[in-house]
């Protein structure tokens, strides 16, 4: 039931978005993945010691990874006593390293998969019993401390893959990442305010994101999908765009609207903001440079949070180097990069966060 030792190679278990799915060879083999596995939407991989899918530049392309340190392949539904013979091989395997909590999620995420959910929820109800005093049980994957190792589990068709990590290693909170993270109460306008939620809560990998009543500068906001979610969050929002927000934003507290094209935009002499959103359309390193002449109106600290678009660049090449210039572009500005991943309400594109 446990994975073979290698002492040069680890096994890993790899998330690639569908949209990159083209791409998938090409990102393994920049990895010197000496192995591939399928897994329903993840890779089953060996990589060289001491190199992380995350670590190199194709990582940006990496949403959720875990180091395989016990696999079990095997059709759950067929294995007699599943849940008492995975949970009993984990906790000998792994109480003794005392993980700060215990996740199990799902290997082929989506329509179909409640069997498995449930599954993977009574896994973790029988693992929690079986590590006393050890493995917390946290019933929200958020308020997990993104540095302390956890158990990750993923169960699916393909069997059992677990290991131990911290949420900042596997780039994640969730076992295989977000999913679906649900927006805050009231209307949805588009679908970038789930976009948001999710950017938000992946900063918390990284240093305290933006809270309650912090003052958001948002460049390229129509139709406000995004403005929304962060005014339904308690924070006020300075929109710039040269299309109109969504009716239902018109007179919103929080909310100051400038219907202006942003490089045509100036803030008041003075004027601070704590963070600022950027979801523009076009050439991105046009977008970009945006953000960085309105740095100067930014208080010391604050973050900013950059969908990279790719449009008109395909390859895996193109795309690096685009994020290559942007990251230079950064560091020329002073802006220290903290993360770049694909969002699961991502498109073919990447959100960026720096602070300043």
């Amino acid at each position: 039931m446990s994975a073979s030792c290698d002492i040069t190679h680890v096994l890993w278990l790899v998330r690639i978005p569908e949209v990159f799915a083209d791409l998938r060879p090409e990102i393994l083999a920049a990895m010197a993945a000496s192995s591939r596995k399928e897994l329903g939407v993840y890779s089953l991989v060996r990589l060289p010691a001491g190199v992380s899918p995350r670590g190199g530049a194709a990582g940006i392309f990496v949403p959720w990874c875990l180091p395989v340190e016990h696999a079990w392949p095997c059709d759950p539904g067929k294995t007699e006593g599943f849940i008492e013979k995975a949970a009993s091989a984990l906790a000998r395997k792994f109480s003794a390293r005392h993980p700060r909590t215990v996740w199990v999620g799902v290997l082929q995420p989506g329509p179909g998969d409640g069997w498995f959910k449930r599954l993977a929820s009574n896994l973790r109800g029988r693992c929690l019993q079986l590590f006393p005093g050890s493995a917390m049980p946290l019933a929200e994957a958020g308020s997990q401390q993104p540095g302390e190792a956890a158990l990750f589990c993923m169960i699916g068709a393909g069997g059992l893959y677990a290991g131990m990590a911290s949420p900042r290693e596997c780039n994640g909170f969730y076992p295989g990442g977000i999913h679906h993270l649900p927006k805050s109460a009231g209307t949805s306008i588009s679908r970038a305010g789930a976009k948001i939620a999710e950017a938000l809560h992946h900063a918390a990998l990284h240093g305290k994101p933006p809270g309650k009543g912090t003052h958001w500068l948002e460049l390229g906001a129509s139709p406000g999908g995004m403005t929304l979610e962060l005014l339904n969050r308690g924070h006020h929002v300075t929109a710039i765009d040269r299309a109109l927000l969504d009716p239902r934003l018109e007179g919103a507290v929080g909310l100051e609207f400038y219907q202006k094209d942003v490089s045509s935009w100036h803030p008041a002499r003075g004027r601070k903001f704590d963070a600022l959103l950027c979801d523009m359309n076009g050439d991105p390193l046009d977008a970009f440079a945006q953000v960085l002449r309105l740095k100067t109106c930014l208080r010391d600290g604050a973050w900013i949070i950059f969908t990279l678009k790719t449009t008109g660049r395909e390859g895996m090449d193109e795309l690096l180097a685009l994020h290559r210039k942007v990251l230079a572009g950064a560091e020329t500005g002073r802006c220290d990069h903290m993360a770049t991943t694909h969002l699961s309400g991502n498109r073919r594109e990447f959100t960026m966060w720096f602070r300043c």
